[in-house]
């Protein structure tokens, strides 16, 4: 197709479908979208049926009001007739060369604290040496898992951490929700995206009317933070988790890579990474 000429008819459904799927999974109504894109109810109603087709400048302000990763943005751009923006460049080219390096640097330098580097689907592709000790100290039978391993499935499935997880319903409602922000609008999504959306689906239903765990009484101050908190026989540890992204990204594979410390939220477990980190 000439990138000059208007998308076809198909396009613009094949167009419209995604956009309102992307805007559901987002909880925008038709009018809160139109808003913050600067475009008309009437004319996004028509984009969404395909009784119009976008210019390539209307996917991208759609895209930015919907705060779309840009994976996804390039999946708009495509439906709707045009070439993709972004490129995603493997983690393996020459060019990664200085990414790599930092990443290894940030791994190292957050020891003893446990350090994850996860991808949008929240598998797990690198960790400190604190970070894998705490995958096999706190997995029921890491037989079971192949690499990379996947946080929400560890944190569901009986043979991974579900049995360790102190607040399970907390950490759930925070990995499986991102999760789903995170893939539940794309389309087309591969079968590994269809895998994981369906086997988190009844976790995250039950968690939509489930309250918080142990909730606070009347006039209770709330906690500083939902944390991680971890038993298993006598060993309790409590972590809070800070995330870190690359700024500024303009290619798919670095926007959707994040780096998960988990730091000490008490003195014993502060104590505990310290002295293991000695022995070491």
């Amino acid at each position: 197709m000439n990138l000059l000429t208007s998308p076809s008819t198909d396009e613009s459904a094949v167009f419209g479908a995604q956009l309102r799927g992307w805007r559901l999974a987002r909880g925008q109504s038709q009018l809160a979208l139109a808003l913050a894109a600067g475009v008309s109810t009437r004319h996004l109603s028509y984009l969404e049926t395909g009784r119009a087709g976008p210019s390539r400048e209307m996917v991208l302000s759609l895209s930015l009001a919907m705060a779309l990763p840009l994976r996804s943005r390039n999946q708009l751009l495509m439906a709707a007739g045009f070439a993709p923006m972004y490129r995603e460049t493997a983690m393996d080219a020459p060019a990664m060369g200085p990414v790599r390096d930092a990443l290894q640097f940030m791994l190292r330098a957050n020891e003893p604290n446990p350090t994850f580097v996860v991808d949008r689907r929240y598998d797990v592709t690198d960790a400190n040496a604190s970070g894998r000790w705490l995958l096999s100290a706190f997995v029921a039978d890491s037989t079971h898992w192949t690499r990379p391993w996947n946080m929400a499935q560890l944190i569901l499935r009986p043979e991974g951490m579900q049995a360790f997880l102190r607040n399970g319903d907390e950490v759930q409602r925070k990995v499986l929700g991102r999760l789903k922000r995170d893939l539940g609008g794309a389309q087309p999504r591969d079968s590994r995206d269809e895998a994981l959306l369906r086997e988190i689906s009844p976790a995250l239903a039950r968690l939509g009317q489930a309250p918080l765990p142990n909730p606070p009484l009347p006039g209770e101050p709330l906690p500083l933070l939902v944390g991680l908190q971890l038993q298993r026989g006598e060993l309790a540890l409590n972590f809070f988790t800070t995330i870190a992204t690359l700024g500024t990204t303009l290619d798919v594979t670095l926007q959707e890579m994040r780096i998960e410390t988990l730091f000490p939220a008490d003195a014993p477990t502060r104590a505990f990474l310290t002295a293991r980190a000695a022995e070491t």
